[in-house]
């Protein structure tokens, strides 16, 4: 088991230097697959569509992939969490612009005060824009809690996962998970023990290390 960590460990923390090779395909997939939804959601809640979501999360990821030769990951100067949410807020922005002919063109007089067509991203380009910074803290934490599930999930036996499944995702009595699968209810709780304390172990070191 303690290898199995040390490997897992040493691959997460070269991912960032092996993304700088643009023709490593399976850095970038497993990139990709962490984040894009974090990206894609946080346009979402920007008031973008669909489409203009999707283009979000394409350009943020060509733009991570322009800075990766020369990118270093230096916790100290800033978390990779604030860097990331940096890159995607501009994509968020550049999106909104293009939007902006048409809205001042259709935009209905302000004399009383109104709001205008900027709203929208003045919001997102002020840095105090609370709401939409607390929403990427929330996808934050719901990626790297997924992220550690599936890297724990590699780590141990399918059995264990299943009960630990059954037992806490599932909601299924320790009774019933263990007769299911021929194990004792101790072992039930045992799986459920281990598998926990592994997520959150887990989960600490991806806050600490996210690539």
């Amino acid at each position: 088991m303690a290898r199995n960590v040390d490997e897992l460990m040493r691959t997460r923390a070269t991912l960032l230097v092996r993304l700088k090779d643009w023709q490593d395909q399976a850095s970038w997939q497993q990139f990709f697959d962490t984040y894009w939804k974090l990206i894609y959601r946080y346009a979402r809640k920007s008031e973008l569509t669909d489409q203009e979501a999707q283009d979000v999360v394409q350009e943020t990821m060509f733009a991570v992939a322009k800075h990766m030769p020369t990118f270093t990951y230096d916790p100290a100067k800033g978390s990779f969490k604030g860097w990331l949410l940096q890159m995607a807020r501009w994509r968020v922005i550049d999106q909104l612009r293009k939007r902006q002919p048409l809205n001042v063109k259709h935009r209905p007089p302000t004399d009383s005060g109104g709001s205008t067509g900027t709203d929208t991203i003045d919001s997102i380009a002020d840095p105090a824009g609370l709401s939409l910074d607390r929403y990427w803290e929330a996808e934050w934490q719901a990626t790297m809690a997924e992220a550690a599930l599936n890297n724990v999930k590699r780590r141990i036996d399918p059995e264990k996962y299943q009960l630990f499944d059954c037992y806490v995702n599932k909601g299924l009595a320790a009774e019933v998970v263990a007769a299911t699968f021929g194990v004792s209810v101790n072992q039930v709780y045992q799986a459920k023990h281990r598998i926990t304390k592994m997520l959150e172990a887990e989960i600490t070191r991806l806050e600490k290390h996210p690539i």
